[in-house]
C-alpha cells in the first residue's frame, strides 16, 4: 500500500501506545520488521504552549522510520497549529488520535470522545490537512459504545476531509480492551473508503494477522499489546505472510538478551534512573509465560539498575532450562 510517496509492505505496523511505545521500543520493533510505527500521542494544546515534555514525545530517530507523530486535541485551530510545529521533527505523516479511551484524554474532549461528534472530528481533520503538506492519518475506534457506533460516519468524514489513511480499532471506548474485537466493522469501513484502511485489535500471532487481512480486506494490520515483551512478533508475521513459515519464539536466553538490550536502550535515551523505572513493566512482559514469572514479576517492579536486571534474567534462565 502507498501512503503519500511511501510504500509500505503488507506485513504489520506498530501501534502508538502511550508510556510504552517510546523511541527504544519503536526502534526495536522496526529492527524486527515493523513496517511503520506511530509515536506516542502528544497533546496539541501542550505543544502549542511550548511544553518541552510534549515536544519530546515527537522526536523520531533515523532507526524507526518510516514513522508518524500523533496528536490529540479537540480544537481544530489548536490541532492545526500543533501539526505545523510537529513538522520540526520531520515525520513522514501526522496521525490524529480519535481512539484513545483513557479518561484523562477522552474526558477532556479528545481521543475517543470525538467519536460522539463526527462533525467536529471532520473539522479537526480538515484543519490539520490544510495546515501541513505531508499525509495526515487518523486512528479511530468502532464508536463510543454499542449505542453510538459511529466509525463509518467518522471514517467517511475523514476521507472527505483529506485524510490519507485511516486505522480502526474494532472496539468501542466503553469496552476499553475487553473482548471481543469487531472485525466486521473494520470490513465495513474498508469497503466504504477508497483510502487505505488499517485493521487493529487483538492481533497476537501470525495466524491472527493473516485472518485480519482475510476477514476485513484491510490494507495493513497494526499491532499494539500483542508486541509487548515480544518485539519479534513482527518478524514472525512477516515470515508467515510472505513465506508461509511459522517461526518459533526465541529461546529463553535470546529472549532475556533482547530484554536486556531493550532496557539498555531505554536507559541510554533517558538515563538509568528514569529508564529503569520505565523498563520495569517491559521486564514483566518479557517474562510472560515463563516458569517462575508470577513469582519474579514482583522483582521486576523493584529493579533499580541494569545489573539488577541482569541478575533477574539469569534467574529466569535457570528456572527455564528447556524453554
Amino acid at each position: 500500500m502507498k501512503l503519500g510517496s511511501i510504500e509500505l509492505p503488507r506485513t504489520a505496523a506498530l501501534a502508538p501506545m502511550a508510556g510504552v511505545a517510546d523511541r527504544a521500543f519503536r526502534e526495536l520493533c522496526v529492527e524486527y520488521g515493523a513496517c511503520w510505527c506511530v509515536a506516542e500521542m502528544a497533546s496539541a494544546k501542550g505543544l502549542t504552549l511550548s511544553g518541552r515534555k510534549t515536544d519530546a514525545l515527537l522526536n523520531l530517530s533515523a532507526a524507526e522510520r518510516p514513522a508518524a507523530v500523533q496528536l490529540f486535541g479537540d480544537d481544530p485551530a489548536t490541532m492545526a497549529q500543533a501539526a505545523k510545529l510537529s513538522l520540526a521533527h520531520n515525520p513522514e505523516a501526522i496521525d490524529i488520535n480519535m481512539g484513545c479511551p483513557a479518561p484523562k484524554v477522552a474526558g477532556n474532549g479528545g481521543g475517543s470522545a470525538l467519536l460522539r461528534d463526527p462533525k467536529l472530528a471532520g473539522e479537526i481533520i480538515a484543519a490539520v490537512v490544510q495546515a501541513v503538506d505531508i499525509p495526515v492519518t487518523v486512528k479511530i475506534r468502532k464508536g463510543w459504545d454499542e449505542s453510538n457506533v459511529t466509525a463509518l460516519e467518522v471514517a467517511k468524514r475523514a476521507e472527505e476531509a483529506g485524510a490519507a489513511m485511516l486505522t480502526i480499532h474494532g472496539r468501542t471506548r466503553v469496552q476499553m480492551y475487553a473482548p471481543p474485537v469487531d472485525r466486521d466493522i473494520i470490513r465495513q469501513v474498508k469497503e466504504a473508503l477508497t483510502i487505505p484502511v488499517v485493521g487493529n485489535g487483538d492481533i497476537t500471532t501470525p495466524q491472527e494477522a493473516k485472518s485480519m487481512y482475510e476477514e476485513t480486506g484491510c490494507d495493513l494490520v497494526m499491532i499494539g499489546r500483542g508486541a509487548l515483551g515480544r518485539p519479534w512478533l513482527f518478524s514472525q508475521i512477516k515470515a508467515y505472510l510472505e513465506e508461509g513459515m511459522l517461526l518459533p519464539d526465541p529461546k529463553v536466553e535470546e529472549r532475556m538478551a533482547v530484554m536486556l538490550r531493550h532496557m539498555e536502550m531505554i536507559c541510554g535515551y533517558k538515563n538509568e534512573y528514569v529508564g529503569m523505572r520505565e523498563a520495569r513493566k517491559h521486564a514483566a512482559w518479557y517474562f510472560t509465560g515463563l516458569r517462575g514469572a508470577a513469582k519474579l514479576r514482583k522483582a521486576c517492579f523493584a529493579l533499580e539498575s541494569l545489573d539488577d536486571a541482569k541478575r533477574l534474567a539469569e534467574e529466569i534462565i535457570k528456572l527455564n532450562p528447556d524453554a
